[in-house]
């Protein structure tokens, strides 16, 4: 044990740890703060000597257990910041505990932006490329495709370098790797100059949307719409590149509609419907009218972002792009015949095709169908019932949100399947960063 010396250590009841949504919690039998790469292997290697599972957990913002552990916890609170920055190669490389929204906010005091993002920057840049993260982009893909190079610590304590060029079997997979390859230690991305996005938000029937969807999807690089189940009503972003100036939203304005529409009362407005379901199709119709349209342009990560601060349960399926209309509309048809009162929007995103072993859209341009229910609310019939619906049309899960898949469906889903497990075979063939959640994805 004389190699954990160097490293933070804790235990007994302040060791439960609990996922943002908080339906998953653990209590470890060990948990680590590593403060260096060769801490980490450390970690790794004295775990293994003591029989014990290994997983790293970030923020906590995945609604699956893909973290849990009852071994050793590692926590990446101190692998953080940025270690380089190549403005030749125009890539940052970055420690893997590092929060997305310290990775924006230091890019841009470099002159410098990710090209594309999701809309939640809480998360570590480790946790967010391993399940897959991603926002919607006609050109430009998930967080895990714009990484370059990832360090890597194996279940034998080694330090990989992997890339295009070195370890390519291992970069193809571990960009997405779930945890079960090994842990990230550092993440390279790509990086550009500085831009400028403009956001246009708008209202939109949901005949009109989905009518237009791929002609929407064509003419704008990002391109995304919320649906407000029980009523006709979508509120649509598009985000495209502009020579600017800076224009962002007012104080008063911005605080209006982010916070006070978008948090504060869409809270009250949930709260309420839990207590009284029948009145969600009203409230609904009321939430979905308050958001009117609004033009603003400023950098990309406080276009692409935003506070969530009303907490939830979600499901996602990426399905084949042709197919999300359809897959949408039986969605509604199935809201529209059953008893299910739902008051979050449905969100719908887009990813062009990608090279990533498990990545949602691996080999296939892809739309992204996620379904929410406020916290606390029973979800599961309504999970269960647009589960039904995706997977009807190939749908692949997000790996850090509820699903029902198991390695049985998702070998068929991802004709890449077998060449991802197969290396976890070659990189933990003792399963050290195991647990059940990768049991049942992954098999054993």
């Amino acid at each position: 044990m004389s190699g954990l010396s160097g490293l933070t250590r804790r235990g007994g009841a302040s060791g439960t740890w609990r996922n943002w949504a908080g339906n998953v919690s653990v209590r470890p039998a060990r948990e680590v703060m590593p403060a260096s790469v060769e801490e980490l292997a450390d970690a790794v290697l004295t775990a293994a000597q003591d029989g014990l599972r290994v997983k790293t957990v970030g923020t906590g913002h995945s609604f699956t257990s893909i973290a849990s552990t009852d071994g050793l916890l590692i926590r990446p609170d101190l692998l953080t910041g940025i270690r380089r920055i190549d403005r030749t190669a125009m890539t940052v490389t970055v420690e893997s505990g590092t929060p997305l929204k310290r990775l924006n906010a230091a890019l841009a005091r470099e002159g410098l932006s990710l090209t594309n993002m999701g809309d939640i920057m809480e998360q570590t840049v480790a946790g967010a490329i391993s399940t897959g993260t991603h926002g919607t982009g006609r050109d430009s893909g998930s967080v895990a495709a714009q990484v370059r190079q990832l360090e890597l610590v194996s279940a034998d304590g080694r330090v990989l370098t992997c890339s295009e060029k070195e370890n390519p079997e291992v970069f193809a997979a571990a960009r997405i790797g779930l945890g079960a390859l090994g842990v990230v230690s550092a993440v390279t991305f790509a990086v550009e100059p500085m831009f400028l996005l403009t956001a246009r938000e708008e209202p939109m029937g949901f005949d009109r949307v989905t009518a237009e969807f791929e002609q929407l999807h064509a003419e704008n690089e990002h391109f995304e719409f919320y649906w407000f189940p029980h009523t006709d009503n979508c509120s649509t972003k598009r985000n495209n590149r502009s020579h600017g100036p800076v224009d962002p939203p007012g104080a008063v304005s911005g605080w209006f509609e982010d916070e006070f529409l978008s948090n504060g009362v869409f809270q009250v407005a949930n709260s309420f419907g839990r207590a009284l379901p029948a009145a969600v199709p009203a409230i609904a119709r009321i939430s979905s009218r308050a958001l009117s349209a609004r033009t603003y342009t400023d950098i990309p990560y406080k276009v692409f972002t935003s506070p969530r601060r009303v907490r939830f349960m979600e499901m996602e399926y990426a399905v084949p792009r042709e197919a999300a209309v359809a897959a949408l509309r039986e969605l509604r048809a199935m809201l529209e015949r059953s008893p299910l009162r739902v008051s979050f929007p449905v969100e719908v995103r887009t990813a062009p095709a990608d090279d990533i072993t498990l990545s949602t859209a691996s080999g296939r341009d892809t739309a992204y169908i996620a379904v929410h229910m406020y916290r606390g609310t029973p979800y599961r019939a309504y999970f269960t019932a647009a589960e039904r619906i995706m997977t009807a049309h190939g749908g692949r899960p997000h790996w850090g949100k509820v699903h029902t898949r198991d390695a049985a469906y998702l070998a068929e889903a991802y004709p890449r399947f077998g060449e991802f497990t197969a290396l976890r075979d070659r990189l933990d063939p003792d399963r050290l960063f195991a647990n059940p959640y990768l049991r049942r994805v992954l098999g054993d």
